[in-house]
Order: structure tokens, then sequence, then C-alpha cells
């Protein structure tokens, strides 16, 4: 029988960890190579992993929900063929698994030169301490020697079954007495919840203490039932607690939601751009009536049909020429360089609300796109962030953002600029008011826009003038074909 293994990818956008979201196989099942095998989420998005060869899945090494970082191993595949006695098998993986010196090499060297990769999002980079320095396996039975010496050890440690009783007996401690093992994150959450990592019972791999086993031990015990149960059913349910949902519930009063994924690196990015951008914010509020009687028209004629005709569309189109009529608003700020990046394509973003948190995927080149295929590719945005289907690229690039936050009854608001973009316009609704219109009070279309700015980058001239230049586009549309 020959096992390889698959490791959990670096999806190549500098990220260091995802969670397992859903397994397509279990073992036994046969797959291709190319065939996806589960579905992780990262800070970013949800991405489906295929698998690069053929075989049998021998073991998944971690089961739903759970958050593995990059480089360990999370499923094995036999692709000889054969077959192995069950028992033996069984005793060896974790052996094999905490002995095999392959994972530690690229853990001391990224620990050596933390500075090979860097941050994607304002606020969520790589830590300079690698987190897979955990797999010291002394503990296991291997000798603390050259990274030669534990596989040499392995097959006399092998009968030992002390893989499964790590958390036991070392409670989440090293060997001899070290402290206890425990990501930076973690340890900064048990000293928030006034939690001691020493009597906390890891149920993470090699004995890692993770976010719920925190939690788990900060959660006040449960009241006694009448019926108590006796003495010895206590240690039985300690790991159940251990086991817990995502969802902790303290009491009936509170629920705690562990944040990660793409809510996780969402906070990050925007606490760092609220901070790092000197954001100004304006407003304009308008007659919007011709542009939702264009609407209509589109949507009855014959040169749009099947494609979906809404205000959002026309609203991007307005940006994309107010954009070409002041270039200067579509930049970004190098702050290494301490130079102003100047793009001359527009990368438009759309910010969807999805079941994953808030998305900013972009329209690539939407600045050379028809009307007709803007609209095509605005549904197919939309509808693939909906679905959770949208890639890390898909998101990366954006040079403009668009946020509609009309569609849940909003006038208006103040939005957080995307990091690395200049600006963002946030849509407010359309409703029917009273308005001076040729001189006479009569019922309007009318709404509120309002653009936030990076002050280093767009001074109040600029960012007023390309604001106004997009309310003026959508009070009298026909300077879409006058301006363009």
């Amino acid at each position: 029988m020959t096992i390889r293994e698959f490791k959990m990818p670096d999806v190549g956008e500098g990220l260091t960890e995802a969670e397992i979201l859903k397994w397509y196989v279990q073992p036994g099942d046969t797959v291709e190579d190319g065939q996806v095998v589960c579905e992780v989420e990262t800070a970013k998005a949800a991405v489906e992993l295929p698998i690069p060869f053929d075989g049998t899945v021998h073991e998944l090494r971690f089961p739903e929900g759970t958050t593995v970082d990059v480089g360990q191993v999370i499923i094995s595949v036999n692709v000889g063929g054969g077959t192995a006695p069950e028992a033996p098998v069984a005793e060896a993986a974790p052996v094999a698994q905490a002995a095999a010196p392959a994972p530690v090499a690229p853990v001391a060297e990224e620990e050596a030169k933390p500075q090979g990769r860097t941050p994607v999002l304002v606020g969520y980079g790589v830590a300079a301490s690698s987190t897979k320095r955990r797999p010291r396996k002394a503990a296991q039975g291997a000798v603390p020697a050259a990274p030669a010496a534990p596989a040499q050890a392995a097959p006399a440690t092998a009968p030992v079954a002390v893989p499964v009783s790590v958390p036991e007996q070392l409670n989440g401690h090293g060997p001899g007495g070290a402290r206890p093992l425990a990501k930076p994150p973690v340890r900064k959450l048990a000293k928030d919840l006034g939690v001691d990592l020493a009597t906390v019972v890891p149920t993470g791999p090699d004995g890692i203490i993770t976010r719920e086993d925190v939690h788990a031990a900060a959660a006040p015990a449960p009241a006694p039932a009448v019926e108590a149960p006796t003495p010895v059913a206590q240690p039985v349910a300690a790991p159940a607690a251990v086991q817990a949902a995502p969802v902790v519930s303290t009491d009936a009063r509170e629920t705690r939601i562990p944040v990660k994924g793409v809510r996780k690196a969402t906070a990050a990015a925007m606490v760092g751009s609220a901070f790092t951008a000197p954001h100004v914010t304006e407003f304009v509020t308008f007659d919007i009536t011709r542009t939702m009687k264009l609407v209509e028209e589109l949507k009855s004629g014959t040169d749009m049909a099947g494609l979906r005709v809404n205000p959002l569309l026309l609203i991007a189109k307005a940006v994309l020429v107010a954009v070409r009529r002041n270039p200067e608003i579509n930049a970004a700020w190098d702050e290494a360089a301490q130079e102003i990046v100047l793009k001359h394509y527009v990368n438009l973003g759309i910010a969807a609300a999805t079941p994953r948190g808030l998305l900013v995927p972009n329209i690539k080149d939407a600045h050379a796109q028809t009307l007709p295929e803007l609209s095509a590719s605005l549904s197919e945005l939309i509808s693939t962030a909906r679905d959770g289907k949208t890639t890390p690229a898909a998101m990366q690039g954006g040079t403009f953002t668009i946020t509609n936050v009309g569609v849940f009854g909003v006038d208006t608001g103040t939005p957080i600029l995307n990091p690395g973009e200049s600006a963002i316009l946030a849509v407010g609704a359309i409703k029917l008011q009273p308005w001076v219109h040729k001189g006479k009070v009569k019922p309007r279309q009318v709404t509120t826009l309002a653009l936030s700015f990076d002050h280093r980058l767009v001074d109040g001239e600029l960012g007023s003038k390309f604001l106004a230049d997009v309310a003026a586009i959508l009070e009298q549309p026909k300077r879409l074909i006058s301006w363009a």
C-alpha cells in the first residue's frame, strides 16, 4: 500500500489557515485526479479543493468545522492499490504523523524567514511566528534530536497509544512541563477571558489548545439537575463540551459566535482602513425620476432583452462616466513608496451581503464594457456572491466600490473605504417625495448618494466634482451619451 498525503494548500492569496466546511468524500471512496474532495473557507471566500492524484481515500485527518493551518495534511489517499492490516494502520497513523520530519523543515524555514510572505488585507496578514511549530513530537515518544531521529524511533514507539491520550496526559502542555501549546490568538483569548491555559483540556491536533477549548473552559458549569449524575459520568461529559458547536451559548441571555473566515477578514480590513485612510464623506440629494423612466424603457426594449436592468446598472454606468471625467478619483496610496498610483482602468467593486458576510467582488475592466456587457457582469457577480462561490481572485484588484444600502430602505450612510481604494459610493433608497420641478412642487423619485474618499488622495474639490457629475448624469441620463 502506497499512501500519499494532501496538505491544505495556500490558494495564492497569502493566507495562513482555512476552515473545512464540508467533506465530499469518506474513507474508502475512490477519487480521481482533479476531483473535488472538500470545500474550505479562507479569510476571503469559500474554495473547493481538488485532489491531485488517483486512489482510494485512506483517512480524513480533520472533521468539518476545523480550522487548519496551510501546509497541514488534511487527507491521505492510497495510490498503490494494495491493502494493509487494519489494526497496524490505526496504530501507526498517529505515530507516522507525529514522527514524520517533513512538516518540520518548512516550519523552521518559515520561522527563519517570516519576511518571505506579505499581508494581503489591511489588518490581516502573515504572522511573523508560525503556529505550525506545534508538531513537537517528543511527547509522543520521539527522541528530541536531529530531524531523522524521530523517523528511526517511530517503530519502537508505535505500540504505545500515546496520541490517543495526549489531551488527558499533557493537558495542553508540551513535554517536560513546557508551556501549554496554543496559537497567539488563542492565548490572547484566554487572557481576555481569564482562563489559565494550564487547566484547559486540548482537543486540537498534537495537543494544541483551540478557541473552542478556551470558550468551553470559560463557560460556567451547568447547574446540577434534580437527578445529579454520578461522579463516574462527569469525566465523560467534559469532552462533549469541548466538541460543542461553533455557536457557544453561555446562558439564556447571551450567545457567543466565533469570528472567523470572511467575517474575521472583513472586520480586520475595515478597522485597518478606518484608522489608516483619513475618511471624508460628502452627500448629494437629487431627482432621479428620469433615470427610473429610462430603466423601464430599457426593460421593455429589445436591446436589453434577457438582461437584468435596474437602477444599479445605470448608477454603475454613471460612475464609470464620472471616473472618465475625473480620472484622479481612481487611484491608490502606496505607503511604502510614498506615491499616488493613478489607475487607468476601473475594476468596479459591488458590495454584496452574503450568508458568509460582506463580500466586495469586482468587475474587471468595467470601464471598457458596453451597457449590455455591464448588465451581464453585474448579474453574474451578484448571483455568484450570493451562492458563496466568489473566488479570492474576484475580490482582488478593485479600484472603486459601490454599496447599495437603499435596497434595505436606508436613505444614506457613511461607507468605509475598501482597503487599497480611494473612494466608495453609497446609494440610498429611491423614494417618491415632494420636489420642486419646473417651478412647481410635484411628487418625484428622489435619492441620496454618499461619497467617502481618502483625503490623502482626493481633496474636497475633486470629491465634490465627481459626486456632482454622478448626480448630474442620473438627473439627466442623456448625459451618458453626451459625456461618454
